[in-house]
């Protein structure tokens, strides 16, 4: 199987298994709402959208929900230009993968930012469960829509002690952001990229084999020389 059809059913497979459980979520729970995944306290499945960046992330109200929509499309855009260099300079399949997740993570939450104001209806607190295409239109125009996020890991819910500086006594909850399944795949591609292929960033060169000819060639002259100086 070629490297790029591999490259497309992994980006392909994440977008289905994003989309399909967004769209679970959004017209099964109300805001707010979810359960315990197997019923365990620390983690959860809880619905809630953000309109900023990964994990909740927001910034620049209209201007930057715009602002970031319009650069996520313009990030694919320069992605898939490298992704197709990378192949073609023979890159590693483990490189390539971890651009495909970090591809299609972003494509990802660009559907939900530019389509879903438009086809869903609003969420909310005291609002019923979102529908699909409603009769009086979506809740925000194209551009504008909420990522959709519903994993949360609360692993620690505690009160820290008196003697902890700054916080002594208040509330700490670690894994506190809700993110999804776009998230994951760009925090996975990118940590497997830092970890496993850091020699991407420091540019170094592929080491090459010299090829018959010059292989000759050094033998040639390398045979001249020694007759010289006999």
């Amino acid at each position: 199987m070629k490297k790029s059809t591999i490259l497309i059913l992994i980006i392909l497979a994440v977008l289905v298994v994003d989309q399909w459980l967004k769209f679970y979520i959004k017209t099964t729970f109300q805001y707010g709402h979810g359960f315990d995944i197997m019923g365990l306290s620390w983690a959860k499945i809880h619905f809630v959208e953000n309109e900023g960046m990964a994990f909740g992330i927001t910034f620049g109200g209209s201007t930057g929900k715009l602002f970031l929509s319009l650069f996520r499309i313009i990030m694919v855009g320069f992605l898939a230009y490298m992704i197709n260099k990378l192949m073609k300079e023979g890159e590693s399949m483990g490189l390539l993968i971890s651009f495909a997740l970090i591809i299609a993570g972003a494509i990802g939450n660009i559907i939900d930012s530019v389509f879903y104001g438009v086809i869903f209806s609003e969420s909310g607190y005291t609002l019923p469960t979102a529908v699909f295409m409603p009769e009086g239109g979506g809740y925000a125009p194209m551009l504008f829509g909420k990522v959709v996020d519903m994993f949360y890991f609360p692993m620690i819910d505690t009160i820290l002690p008196d003697w902890v500086p700054f916080w002594g006594g208040e509330s700490f909850r670690f894994f506190k952001p809700v993110f999804n399944v776009a998230d994951s795949a760009i925090s996975i591609g990118v940590v497997s990229i830092l970890i496993f292929h850091r020699k991407f960033f420091k540019g170094e060169a592929k080491e090459t084999k010299p090829d018959a000819a010059a292989l000759s060639a050094t033998a040639v002259a390398s045979e001249t020389s020694h007759q010289e100086e006999e």
